[in-house]
């Protein structure tokens, strides 16, 4: 496998923004839950990140199949379906697509976090929440072995790094041609999806105001809906509760497309 790369660039890989092109959007409607309590940061109290806190990681060896499958789904992309954007391409292998995916949803994620992380302090958010019937606790069985409690910025610094963690180990994503993936890979793309979920959880639960503000809420809902569909294609969220206090607003997405 050519490994697909993590960047830190200002257009994600097969982004609308990224090819000039645009996807018509419908009109999502945003569950109260998302709403309730919030407001703009009065404060707008800033911390020391910056948009690029997570480093970029340098492109993979060069191959074909990488390559191609990312140009497959940029093409689709401008054709404006979603759902054909996320389907297996006709004689490719699915582990090359989850990992081609998984790194570009980390880049997308990575981004849009980024735009608004001044306004994701330790003070705004001192726990990794979606609702509060929602709390994400920090585990890796390395740094953290048990379930640790943690701001929203910590916790989603912890993910990303562990999450590229994951895309430098060649171990998990070999770079050369004709190496296998592991056995582990599929319940382990499944974990990395569910935890790169959190993030958006939280961006629509706590700063959807601020997203909207910054005219950025065309990117985070069609983000965030080919995240939902790509998941749903693949049959990689487990459990009724997978989403969480987005469940009405993924159910209208599905609907949607």
């Amino acid at each position: 496998m050519s490994k697909p790369s993590s960047n830190g660039g200002s257009a994600w890989p097969g982004s609308p923004s990224a090819m000039g092109t645009t996807i018509a959007t419908p009109e999502i409607k945003i569950p109260d839950a998302v709403y309730k309590g919030q407001g703009l940061q009065t404060a707008r109290a800033r911390n020391n990140r910056t948009r690029n806190q997570f480093r970029p990681r340098a492109a993979g060896k060069g191959g074909a199949t990488s390559y191609q499958l990312r140009q497959y789904a940029e093409a689709t992309l401008g054709g404006g379906s979603l759902r054909k954007v996320v389907k297996l391409p006709e004689g490719e292998d699915e582990n090359e697509w989850l990992a081609v995916n998984m790194v570009d949803f980390y880049n997308q994620i990575n981004l849009l976090y980024g735009a608004i992380t001044e306004f994701c302090s330790p003070q705004t958010c001192p726990e990794m929440k979606a609702t509060d019937e929602f709390e994400y606790l920090w585990q890796d069985n390395e740094n953290f072995k048990r379930p640790t409690k943690m701001a929203a910025p910590a916790y989603i610094e912890q993910l990303m790094a562990w999450v590229q963690g994951s895309i430098d180990n060649e171990q998990v994503l070999p770079s050369r041609i004709g190496v296998p993936f592991p056995k582990t890979f599929p319940s382990l793309v499944r974990q990395i999806f569910k935890r790169m979920y959190r993030v958006y959880a939280h961006i629509y639960c706590h700063h959807y105001p601020v997203v909207r503000e910054l005219g950025l809420e065309p990117h985070l809902n069609t983000s965030f809906k080919q995240y939902v569909l790509f998941i749903d294609e693949h049959s990689l969220a487990s459990g009724k509760d997978y989403w969480g206090p987005l469940g009405d607003l993924v159910e209208s997405m599905l609907k949607s497309d």
